[in-house]
């Protein structure tokens, strides 16, 4: 074979090896959302961090990154703590901080998500 043709190959199964795909299915996700939607619901919206981080995790157990799955390790302690904060912050600023809550957010989940070992 020539060399052109081995680094073909070699390219292949290094690109099969390392793609990026979403494995979770629609009826799993309508399931979840449901699910948080009833709790955050019944609780009157005080397990909604909960509701959250279950979805983030469902999410991140289905995504595959470069042949990585991805890990979510964030608790609905851990947001319920930033959750007050954010809406006291939001509060106090009379609305200024909900500019920067979805950032904040976004921060939170980033920082709370890995590749599974």
């Amino acid at each position: 074979m020539s060399e052109i043709t081995l680094n073909v190959q070699q390219n292949y199964l290094k690109e099969s090896k390392e793609k990026s795909y979403f494995d979770g299915g629609l009826l799993q996700y309508i399931g979840w959302s449901i699910l948080g939607f009833l709790v955050t619901v019944f609780t009157l919206g005080i397990c909604y961090p909960w509701s959250i981080t279950m979805i983030l995790g469902w999410k991140a157990r289905h995504t595959v990154i470069n042949g990585r799955r991805l890990e979510f390790t964030g608790s609905a302690i851990g947001l319920f703590g930033n959750w007050i904060k954010w809406w006291l912050l939001t509060i106090i600023t009379l609305g200024i901080y909900s500019f920067w809550l979805l950032i904040a957010m976004e921060k939170w989940k980033t920082k709370h998500t890995k590749f599974a070992n």
